[in-house]
Parts: structure tokens; C-alpha cells; sequence
């Protein structure tokens, strides 16, 4: 990281506490003592709703029927299908065309990532208006619900890890995490847990709740429309060629890349920070999602601006907000120091870290 960029990091000799931290067991969740400090949750920032709640238990009894959303079952498939159909166009299409759809592909992953993620579901970092505006596009042309409910569904699952309250429960099973929880009816406690939040900070925003209140035209427009109408109007590119590849290719692909975040990060990979979630650092994620897959760190870390110790590393969002910040655009990330980071590995990891 460049030595003229400055960035927060929030004190390490903040007075320590003893917390618990979850631990699976065989299936079932035990409760281990586990001495921790309040810059491991995030101590001083105003904000504790990312933090896992270990008040919560399941409710006993049988679990409740599975519901199916027979629409969005449809239009997932469907949308696959144009996918897969996509790939077979990519021989016929303009090297330019690839290009576009490769830089949309990034504008809308950088629209959850930067936007949705590390900067609405976690305040890891504050941006000036016209940062929160582009970012809102952004969000709307990568299509994976608008920022306010994108957030809540988000805090709900870090407080609510792998629990019934998870809207995407990684312990039932990989498809389920990965896309089925869109496929069925959220869990009671889902919904129960997230009208509880406080989400005070997203209704203030302007930009958040303007997005909100004209998605599905934004949607329309920035995902669908836009991408296509670029090379079809500038370079001649066949209509057809300009919607399967710029628009419902890359949107597959970024809706895949970001699914993979909540299941082959939450299956595949080593702990090296903490050793009783069931989030792991994956490479390949990593590499997808623009540095989102160092997930046993950001689920220790979840204020962390870069969601990772290593900077800019396989890490794109990473280095687009230091870019943001060297703009005047962007300010205030939040960094774990190395000394924590060092005493967390070393009290709770799985000591893969040991061996780089």
C-alpha cells in the first residue's frame, strides 16, 4: 500500500474482555470461552450488528415446510440457460465486445463489493456523494436486490451465522447457500431477526433509499439495457451478441462469483484466524469475487475495510478504494492492526498461517 495513503487503525490497547465464540461440533453448536478485545469486534465504530449474537438459539421442533418461489426458479434457469448460450457466442463476437462485457463485469461486482458490502453493510469506510452515487449504479446493474435490503439480509447473516436466522445457511449444504436460499421462501427467523436491526444509517441515506425507491427501473436500465445498447450502437456489434454477453453473461458470472462467497467460502480453505467459524480463506473466491474469498478474516475482522491482512493482494476492491481515497473521494478505513491480527492467529487459528 502506498505510503502517502493513509488509513485508520483503530487502537490494539482498547481494555480486553472475555466473549464467547460459537464452535461447531459434529453438527451442533457448542460454546468454547475465548479471550477477545474490542478491536476484534470492532470496538469505538457505532456499530455492532455484524458482530455474531451468541444470545440466539434455534427454536426447537420441527423445522418449517419448504416453501419453493416457483418464479424465481424459473428465471434462474432461464437465466443460466442464456448464460450457457453466451459461452458459445464469445467465438462470434468483436474482441471489443469481450472487453465491454469484461468491464461491466467489474463496474458491477465493484457495485456490491465496494458498494453494498464493505461500504453499506459495514461502514468500513465513508464516501463522498458522488463515490456513493456511482457506486449505487454500480449496484444496480450487477441486479442482486437493491442496497438497503442487500445490507440488512447481509448483517443478518454475520449475526446470525449458520444459524436458522442466516439467509444463507451454509450448513444446509452448498447448493442451498450458494443459490437455493433464493429459491425458497426465507426461514421465519430470517425475517423476524432483520426487522429487528438498526438500520438507521441506511434510511438516512439518500442515495441508498433513492436506489430503493426506483430499482426496478435501474435495474432495467444499468443491468439489461445499458450493456447491451454500448457495442450495439457504437461498434455494430449484432444485437444478439450484445445481450447474451455483456448483459446476461457477465450478470450470471457476477451473480456467481458473489454466491461463491456464501458457500465454497463457508466450505473450502483453511482458518487461519479463527478456528471455531465455519468461514475459510479460498483463493479461487478470492480471485472471482475481486477479493472477497479471505473470508475466515472478514468474518474475525468484519469491519476491516480490505477484509484482508494483505492489502491489494488477488484484492481489486482493495486497491479501488485506496484509489478513491488518493481522489479525495473516499476516507476513514478501518484496518486491523498487525498486532492484533498476530494475537487472533495465535489464540483462535487453525496455525495454517505458520506455513504461509
Amino acid at each position: 500500500m502506498p505510503a502517502g495513503v493513509l488509513q485508520e487503525e483503530l487502537s490494539k490497547d482498547l481494555p480486553s474482555f472475555t466473549a464467547t465464540t460459537r464452535v461447531t461440533r459434529n453438527g451442533g453448536a457448542g460454546m468454547e470461552k475465548a479471550l477477545s478485545n474490542q478491536e476484534d469486534l470492532g470496538g469505538g465504530r457505532g456499530m455492532t450488528d455484524d458482530i455474531f449474537d451468541e444470545s440466539y438459539c434455534e427454536k426447537k421442533g420441527p423445522k418449517p415446510a419448504r416453501r419453493y418461489v416457483w418464479r424465481n426458479i424459473i428465471l434462474m434457469s432461464l437465466l443460466h440457460l442464456g448464460a450457457l448460450y453466451g459461452l458459445w457466442l464469445i467465438r462470434a463476437a468483436k474482441p471489443v465486445t469481450l472487453a465491454w462485457g469484461f468491464l461491466c463485469f467489474l463496474l458491477s461486482a465493484l457495485g456490491v463489493t465496494a458498494g453494498a458490502h464493505r461500504l453499506w453493510s459495514h461502514r468500513s469506510y465513508k464516501a463522498s456523494l458522488p463515490l456513493r452515487i456511482f457506486l449505487a449504479i454500480a449496484n444496480s446493474m450487477a441486479f442482486q436486490n437493491d442496497i438497503y435490503e442487500w445490507a440488512r439480509d447481509h448483517r443478518v447473516h454475520h449475526k446470525f451465522s449458520e444459524t436458522d436466522a442466516d439467509p444463507h445457511n451454509a450448513t444446509r449444504g452448498f447448493f442451498f447457500s450458494h443459490v437455493g436460499w433464493l429459491l425458497v421462501r426465507k426461514h421465519p427467523d430470517v425475517i423476524e431477526k432483520g426487522q429487528k436491526l438498526d438500520l438507521a444509517d441506511l434510511k438516512a441515506d439518500k442515495v441508498v433509499m433513492f436506489q430503493r425507491r426506483f430499482y426496478k427501473l435501474s435495474v432495467v436500465v444499468m443491468c439489461f439495457l445499458f450493456p447491451t445498447l454500448v457495442p450495439w450502437c457504437f461498434w455494430g456489434e449484432s444485437l444478439r451478441n450484445s445481450f447474451f454477453l455483456p448483459a446476461i453473461l457477465r450478470y450470471v458470472l457476477v451473480l456467481n462469483a458473489t454466491w461463491l462467497v456464501n458457500s465454497a467460502a463457508h466450505m473450502f480453505g483453511n482458518r487461519p484466524y479463527d478456528r471455531n467459524i465455519n468461514p475459510r480463506e479460498n483463493r479461487l473466491v478470492t480471485f472471482g469475487a475481486l477479493g472477497e474469498g479471505f473470508h475466515n478474516y472478514h468474518h474475525t475482522f468484519p469491519y476491516d475495510y480490505s477484509t484482508s491482512e494483505f492489502g491489494w493482494h488477488y484484492n481489486f476492491t482493495t486497491a479501488f478504494i485506496d484509489l478513491m481515497c488518493l481522489l479525495g473521494l473516499a476516507s476513514d478505513r478501518k484496518k486491523v492492526s498487525k498486532e492484533t491480527i498476530l494475537a487472533r492467529k495465535t489464540r483462535t487459528g487453525d496455525g495454517s498461517h505458520k506455513s504461509g
